[in-house]
């Protein structure tokens, strides 16, 4: 299959790439940084950007800074290279689960949190961490960004807040509080593929913890909890929360029932680690 056809830009720096998203706007463009999302759905031709706008030559967005207030990662930062990075404890393990290494050596951090799959696993590390992503636009000669919370960047399946001329060039995900455990876990019918269900859950010293679903709404769906040992409250909890749907996969029913399994696993898992953590 071949992609449609399109008009290919190789901006060298990131004021060249926003001056170009720019004058694109109008007519409409996409980002090329991994592209093992897009390059799939234009040569299934269910995308059809008339510019494509390469980004993988732009210097300064290949930087993963660690603070100690979290991780930012930016827009050209590979999974693999995150993975091997280890700089967050819940963003390597969900890492580990996103598809298959030839996949993670390509595909970027970023560029997941854009294409904003509701299977997908680190918009659910987004959502439960409080993250948030940097948007940069070139407008009135200059430049200027903005930060999104992740509560409001993912806008629906497929959907983000990204608006037509900004380019993502980083992803800040917060640290674990001191004590605290995380734990991710997903059924997929092989492993690689999207999650039918998943959750990661965050429990703190104190007991409360906060999960994140994924293949079970149009985005995220984040549950807070007051009472972490309460394993069939939040099981309780999340299928209230959660709204699949049927497809070939798994019904609706089956996956409401699965994520609340999951959630009971990653709560205990993430209370584990927490309590190893703070006896350490």
């Amino acid at each position: 299959m071949k992609p449609p056809p399109f008009t290919y830009h190789a901006p060298r720096d990131a004021g060249a790439a926003l001056r170009t998203l720019a004058e694109v706007a109008a007519d409409g463009g996409k980002v090329l940084a991994g592209g093992q999302s897009l390059i799939p759905m234009l040569n299934m031709r269910l995308a059809a950007p008339p510019h494509l706008v390469d980004i993988n030559r732009v210097a300064g967005l290949d930087g993963l800074e660690v603070t100690a207030e979290g991780v930012r990662v930016g827009a050209l930062v590979r999974h693999s290279d995150a993975e091997r990075a280890g700089a967050h404890p819940l963003l390597t393990k969900a890492l580990r689960l996103v598809a298959h290494p030839v996949i993670r050596n390509r595909g970027t951090v970023v560029g997941s949190l854009v294409h904003a799959d509701p299977a997908a696993e680190l918009p659910a590390v987004l959502a439960v961490l409080g993250g948030h992503v940097r948007l940069a636009r070139w407008s009135d000669g200059a430049e200027s960004v903005r930060d999104v919370l992740a509560a409001e960047f993912f806008t629906g399946p497929m959907e983000s807040a990204v608006r037509p001329g900004e380019l993502a060039v980083s992803a800040f995900f917060p640290a674990l509080e001191e004590g605290a455990g995380a734990a991710f876990h997903e059924v997929a019918r092989r492993h690689g593929d999207y999650a039918l269900a998943g959750v990661c859950a965050v429990v703190t010293p104190d007991g409360r913890a906060r999960l994140a679903c994924i293949g079970v709404g149009p985005v995220p769906v984040v549950v807070d909890l007051d009472d972490a040992g309460d394993l069939e409250g939040a099981a309780a909890a999340v299928r209230a929360a959660a709204d699949p749907g049927d497809d070939l996969h798994a019904t609706a029913a089956y996956r409401r029932h699965l994520v609340g399994v999951l959630a009971g696993r990653a709560l205990r898992e993430a209370a584990r680690e927490g309590a190893w953590a703070r006896d350490a």
